[in-house]
This record gives C-alpha cells, structure tokens and sequence, in this order.
C-alpha cells in the first residue's frame, strides 16, 4: 500500500512537470520510496513509501534535502509506523519534527456492497465538463473541515489544490460528486492500482454534512473497486475525526500510522 501510494504521487508530480511544459519540479526514488516537488506550495511536494528498503544512506538524504531547500520548499516525510524504526531515528537526527499524524485504514472486498440511498442524493462520476462544479464542493468542504479529531497540520490555496486534482486525474483518479436535491453536495475520488482501491478527495460542503452523503460517495467507490477486481480499498484520515469514524462504521480497521515529519529549508 504505500508503494501504491509513492507511485500514485509520482505520477501526480510527472504530470504536473508535463502540464507546465517542464518544470523545476523533480521526482527522486529514494530506498524504495519517492520524493517529488511538484511546484510551490503544491500537495504534492513530500515523501512517500520509506521504510520498507532498508535506511536511505546520508548522501540520498543530502541530495533530498538541498533539492527542497534550493526550491525555497520545506521536506516532508510521510512514514509508516511499520517501517524500519530506524528510519525515523535516522530522520529525528538529521532536525526533522514531528507535525501530526494520519491514520491509513482498509477493507477487504469480496461479496456485494451494502448500498446506501439516502432521499434526494445522487451520484455519479464526475467528467472534466463538471470539474468546476466538483472543485468547488470539495473546497468548500476542506476549507470547512470537521473540528473532531486530530486536525490537519496542511492548508492549501483553492488554485494550488485545483492543480493538483488535474494532475491526480492524469495519473489515474477518478473523480465522483454527490448531488443533493440537484446542488452539488460533496465529492470525492478513487484511484485503483495493483488490487489496491485508494479512496481519496472526499469532502462535503457544509450545508449538506450529517445526510449520509459521505456513506454513499464510499458505497458508490466500493461498487466500482469490486467491479474492477481490487483485493482491498484503502483510505487516509485524520486520528478521531468524522471521516475516520463513517469508515469505520463501513467497516473499515486501522492498518498503520504514518507519522508526519518536517525538516524547514
């Protein structure tokens, strides 16, 4: 799963380097895992996926390091507690602290998906005719966000974040929005890679919170992972919020923690 996931991030960050017609961005393996920069202030500017390769040696590390501080960017590490432990020595040592934490939580697939169909509420997959309408919900929905739980230590631009949402497409995500009464209620996305269904993207504006519309945008992801043969659907949350909670309630189980790591350029 966290290979998944530091491949779904470096596509992400190659095809934000197409859109701008190359860039100063980079994508950098490092010990199994990826660093990448995709423009300033972008999601996608962190690394993913170490742990699981062995110890990155100190001149991978440098070469990390400078390449974020040359950007005028700060390197975040985003590292599985079930890693080598030694790692997040290795990385306290070196200045990095400690930001927050996520939790990853997953469900094995097999036999049908319980659907839900709360009055008024539809969904469907989201074209590029609709990207507006879904960037918008979903923003509004990030910019508003649950205040149970452990609360996010990032907040990004609504153009940074419209950026990095056509660049996941390009990599692969799709896209669904929620309509409540015919208005655009929430969104959401999944992206489905070696068995793996990665539900991301999920965000409901808050006029239309507390209608089981969260429930039916994962009903609706199950439905298609299944169909699409995946073994397991995977999701990211922050400890003890609502979102962690409507998974859970699907049946969802902890899987590990990341621990959210940050050296400042």
């Amino acid at each position: 799963m966290e290979r998944v996931e530091a491949q779904l991030i470096a596509d992400a960050s190659g095809a934000a380097r197409r859109r701008q017609g190359g860039s100063d961005g980079f994508v950098i393996p490092i010990a199994a895992g990826v660093a990448t920069f995709a423009e300033p202030g972008s999601p996608l500017n962190k690394v993913a996926g170490l742990g699981f390769a062995g110890v990155p040696g100190a001149a991978e590390l440098d070469e990390i390091e400078q390449a974020f501080a040359g950007r005028g960017a700060d390197v975040q590490v985003e590292l599985s507690h079930l890693g080598d432990p030694r790692v997040g020595a290795l990385l306290t040592d070196r200045g990095y602290r400690l930001a927050s934490f996520e939790n990853v939580l997953g469900l094995l697939l097999g036999g049908d998906v319980e659907p839900v169909t709360p009055s008024g509420v539809e969904v469907r997959r989201s074209g590029e005719d609709e990207f507006d309408a879904w960037l918008d919900v979903v923003v509004d929905g990030f910019a508003h966000p649950d205040t149970q739980g452990v609360p996010s230590h990032e907040d990004f631009p609504r153009d940074a974040l419209a950026r990095a949402e056509r660049d996941f497409a390009a990599a692969g995500v799709v896209r669904y929005l929620a309509l409540r009464d015919a208005v655009p209620a929430a969104g959401a996305s999944l992206r489905i890679a070696d068995g793996v269904a990665q539900l991301a993207g999920s965000a409901t504006a808050p006029a239309h919170r507390r209608r089981g519309i969260q429930s039916t945008l994962l009903a609706a992801r199950l439905t298609d992972a299944l169909a699409a043969g995946c073994d397991i659907a995977v999701v990211t949350t922050q400890p003890g919020s609502k979102s962690h909670q409507n998974v859970q309630r699907r049946g969802f189980h902890l899987l590990y923690t990341r621990a959210v790591l940050v050296k400042e350029h």
